[in-house]
């Protein structure tokens, strides 16, 4: 990506969930490749994007330490309740001084390198203000990455509207506006780990995949 599309973007990494599903652990905390699932994701995006912040409710100082070699900063939800993922992207959109964030959740380790660009330019050309990942599978079916996503920071105030009225559903605050799916190729890209089940499974299918593109 040229310097003059990276300027326009703020990459957002997405570490402030409850980890439910891992038994209530901080899911960008627990160990891939013998790093932090989110460190990894701050790779991806940091060489992307012309800034970075992780958006996190616990364990603050360890996600400071994971964002400091990329001058990350980390931010947190206004509200205390673990609202969801739009909760983090809101406290990202109000952070950001630039005209895009470039959300990702904390467990998707090997993002596609040309994730940013793609997605800009579908924005662009079709005058969008959100441009989100999806993937086709060999049947043709298409999966949409909702978290995956870009997003005009000017969406702030309606983003904190729908969020004040109750409303947790990401698809449905994007329908509330122009988007934009871009499909990506490669679904082993956008391969996340919801539980320790699949955190093992990911340790074992991609751990050679993430040495071989360092």
């Amino acid at each position: 990506m040229d310097p003059r599309s990276r300027s326009r973007i703020t990459g957002l990494v997405l570490a402030g969930g409850r980890g439910t599903r891992m038994g209530g652990l901080d899911k960008g905390l627990q160990s891939l490749a013998g790093e932090p699932l989110a460190a990894h994701v701050v790779k991806r995006l940091a060489a992307q994007v012309d800034s970075l912040l992780i958006s996190a409710n616990r364990h603050l100082d360890g996600y400071q330490r994971i964002g400091a070699p990329h001058n990350a900063r980390v931010v947190t939800d206004a509200s205390g309740d673990f609202p969801g993922p739009l909760a983090g992207l809101l406290a990202g959109l109000r952070a950001s001084a630039t005209e895009f964030v470039l959300c990702a959740p904390c467990d998707t380790p090997c993002l596609p390198a040309d994730l940013a660009v793609r997605l800009l330019d579908a924005l662009d050309a079709e005058h969008a203000d959100i441009a989100v990942a999806s993937t086709v599978d060999p049947a043709g079916r298409v999966a949409l990455h909702p978290v995956v996503a870009l997003v005009r920071t000017t969406l702030a105030a309606d983003l904190a509207a729908y969020l004040d009225a109750g409303e947790r559903k990401v698809r449905t605050w994007y329908a509330r506006h122009r988007h934009v799916e871009v499909p990506f190729q490669d679904e082993h890209a956008f391969y996340n780990a919801n539980s320790l089940h699949e955190l093992a499974a990911l340790e074992r299918t991609i751990a050679a995949r993430l040495e071989r593109d360092r």
